[in-house]
């Protein structure tokens, strides 16, 4: 039988109508999908009719899928011949461990096309209105994530000092440890900052502030994982109130 095919899908941040075309159609195309815990399961309305669904959770802070079992499941999927889509929340290459699945996939010989999905990196700071460049206030930005596969901090003092806007992953269990370094690099401690609960969603949660009053106003509003952060100039564009010290201790 002839070896299948794999597509690498970002479902987009959440809302079904930020995915794209193509990720339709390759959806529509596939005989087994693998989707992850995060991604909206109104996208399986575009899945064909007797397509298999397989769930495969990731999501910080619970049990997940091993990624080993992952990559088998869509090796021994394509070598039986079958069309498979692996289905990620987001974009697959940011943050979605799409590099690592291409590399098995390649080893492997599996033919693999990568579609593209829109990251919430940028879609959940654009519901606030934060553009996360702006050619007055923020040169360029920063995607980073806040908690690392080996545990070893990031480089926060040198990205203070690139002076881009930063747009954290995964950060919210490590936020005080990333505030702390990030005032010890020199930045101010009145740096604007917004957090992004499940981010184009109907449930979204969002708050702004400032560096050091961050954790603080994210707790008073009950914001938790997941959320984007993000730190810089043009955080103070969000179209919601600032929280204030005096509206954090009033929380």
């Amino acid at each position: 039988m002839q070896t299948g095919k794999v597509y690498l899908i970002g479902a987009g941040p959440g809302d079904p109508e930020l995915m794209t075309l193509k990720a339709v159609r390759a959806l529509g195309e596939a005989d087994i999908v693998l989707v992850d815990d995060l991604v909206n399961r109104a996208v399986l309305a575009h899945v064909r009719p007797g397509a298999r669904i397989i769930e495969v959770g990731k999501r910080g802070g619970c049990q997940s899928t091993p990624q080993a079992f992952i990559h088998l499941q869509m090796i021994q999927a394509a070598h039986a011949g079958h069309c498979v889509a692996r289905l990620k929340g987001g974009d697959p290459f940011m943050f979605g461990r799409g590099g690592e699945e291409i590399e098995a996939l390649r080893a492997a010989g599996i033919a693999v096309e990568v579609v593209s999905g829109v990251t919430a990196g940028i879609a959940a700071p654009a519901t606030l209105g934060i553009p996360v460049t702006h050619r007055d206030w923020a040169p360029g930005v920063t995607f980073v994530t806040g908690h690392t596969r080996d545990g070893n901090s990031v480089n926060w003092a040198a990205l203070a000092a690139a002076r881009t806007t930063l747009v954290i992953y995964m950060g919210v269990k490590n936020l005080p440890e990333i505030v702390a370094q990030l005032l010890a690099a020199g930045m101010p401690a009145t740096t604007p900052a917004a957090a992004v609960q499940s981010g184009t969603l109907g449930m979204q949660r969002e708050v702004k502030a400032t560096l050091t009053t961050l954790q603080a106003a994210m707790h008073a509003a009950d914001i938790g994982s997941p959320a984007i952060l993000v730190i810089g100039a043009v955080a103070s564009l969000a179209a919601i109130d600032t929280f204030t010290e005096a509206a954090v201790k009033a929380a």
